[in-house]
């Protein structure tokens, strides 16, 4: 199978953090890649037993928690039952549906700078801020 963009961007991530590439870890990043989308470490272990049989999820879960400490994703608290993940690293907001559970991107400037400074004046040292908008969406609207 040919390296794609996807996979230089892990393989880069891990050699800068002291880690191996593993087709466990190259597996996981292709299919949370290939979601597209925000996805739980239950719905990625899923999706990726049919490449990796006996896969576990604390596997998945430990994965997921070395490629967030690398920046190649995004854990995302929206309110519901699990944690999810997304793909998309870039600061940006989510819209979380009440109703349905789905968690969407919102295409919105985030400057957390100022929230930053007030953890900071506390004592403590930041390492993300989350903006999390929760409502009805269209479709649970339009129901």
């Amino acid at each position: 199978m040919a390296k794609t963009a996807i996979d230089e961007r892990l393989e880069t991530a891990l050699r800068a953090g002291g880690h191996r590439l593993t087709s466990q870890r190259l597996v996981l990043h292709r299919v949370l890649s290939g979601l597209g989308r925000h996805a739980s470490a239950e719905e990625i272990a899923r999706v990726s037993a049919q490449r990796l049989p006996g896969l576990s999820l604390p596997t998945v879960y430990a994965t997921l928690d070395l490629f967030e400490d690398l920046g190649l994703v995004r854990r995302v608290d929206a309110g519901g039952p699990a944690a999810l993940f997304d793909p998309r690293t870039e600061p940006h907001a989510h819209f979380s549906c009440r109703r349905c559970g789905a968690v969407a991107d919102l295409d919105v400037a985030i400057d957390a700078r100022e929230a930053e400074a007030a953890a900071r004046a506390t004592g403590a040292e930041p390492a993300q801020v989350d903006v999390v908008v929760r409502g009805v969406c269209a479709a649970c609207r339009a129901a």
